[in-house]
């Protein structure tokens, strides 16, 4: 396939702070690449930086050319932070955007497919969190453009908002758009991409597609029981430990729960609730990031604890707010 983008060594740093270190990706035409990492990673300067709009060492190329010699038209771009004017409505913001390009899409077909036709003449401001984050998609969208960066495109949107705008990014896609967005929803990013890459520490760690991310990285499957079993005591071809006041059985497939369930029963031992779960791209995720040092802590079974922390390893900020 032919590269739309590539992007060798690309290096940034704030003084003493480095926010790239060493960056090299390529992006085939019509994929789909999902950018992930804890906050401070370095994913929006990233975007900067691939976009032409910081500055950075190393070299990319959008369309095979320079990103500020590319040809605006062919390039989309919704950044993370977009505070356009709170007293237009939707449409004459679009239609704004609209205007600097030569051959825009319809107003009203953007509208439409970021599903803001009824609050098309609603003030920006006077529009939900949600609404105003699907406006500034459709800014994006207005020049119809080969080359598409999402820096966090659904923050704020409902869930069946975000799902009618994954339809969109899909369809755009199938028609040929090559798209690069970040983001922290996992689901999100395993559902849209053809290849995700976490960014730790200012450095791609891994870049795959999500199902091999998950087998490579994701860990195993395990049933939590809520029981006061001593695994010793029991009869398991699985292996087992105590993890708080729960038993944790890994690597069981769902069809051998049952074996788990009669071991607890001939041990004597009662439970109170069971739960069995295989790895996903939150569990990779957890595992890269702290692989890279980014979070330090574990739970007692072993694995990344999944709680919210995205504070962790932030570095300073810069003039235009990254983290």
């Amino acid at each position: 396939m032919t590269a739309t983008l590539v992007a060798e060594d690309v290096r940034r740093t704030y003084g003493e702070t480095v926010a790239l270190d060493g960056v090299s990706l390529t992006v085939d035409a019509g994929e789909v690449f999902a950018l992930v990492g804890p906050n401070g990673a370095g994913k929006t300067t990233l975007v900067r930086a691939l976009t032409g709009t910081t500055d950075a060492d190393g070299s990319v190329e959008l369309l095979g050319a320079d990103p500020r010699d590319v040809d605006r038209e062919r390039v989309g771009l919704l950044p993370q932070a977009f505070d356009p004017p709170a007293r237009l409505t939707a449409r004459e913001l679009l239609d704004y955007y609209a205007g600097l390009y030569d051959e825009p899409r319809s107003v009203e077909a953007v509208l439409s497919d970021v599903g803001l036709a009824d609050a098309a003449d609603t003030w920006y401001e006077n529009l939900s969190g949600g609404q105003q984050r699907r406006t500034c998609v459709g800014s994006a969208l207005v020049n119809d453009p080969d080359l598409l960066f999402l820096d966090e495109p659904t923050t704020g949107i409902d869930p069946a908002g975000r799902r009618s705008l994954w339809d969109l990014l899909e369809s755009l896609a199938d028609g040929g758009t090559t798209i690069v967005l970040t983001t922290h929803d996992m689901a999100e990013a395993h559902r849209l991409a053809d290849r995700v890459g976490l960014l730790a520490d200012g450095r791609l760690v891994a870049a795959d597609d999500p199902d091999t991310l998950v087998a490579e990285y994701g860990g195993e499957s395990r049933l939590v029981v809520e029981t006061d079993a001593d695994p010793d005591a029991l009869d398991l071809s699985y292996p087992a430990e105590r993890a708080g006041d729960s038993l944790v059985v890994s690597d069981v497939p769902p069809e051998a729960i049952g074996e788990v369930v009669d071991a607890l029963g001939a041990a004597g031992a009662s439970y109170d609730a069971l739960t069995w779960s295989e790895p996903d791209l939150e569990d990779v995720y957890l595992e890269l990031a702290s692989a890279a040092g980014e979070y330090g802590y574990r739970s007692e079974a072993g694995r990344p604890d999944r709680r919210d922390d995205g504070d962790r390893g932030a570095v300073v900020a810069d003039a235009e707010g990254e983290r």
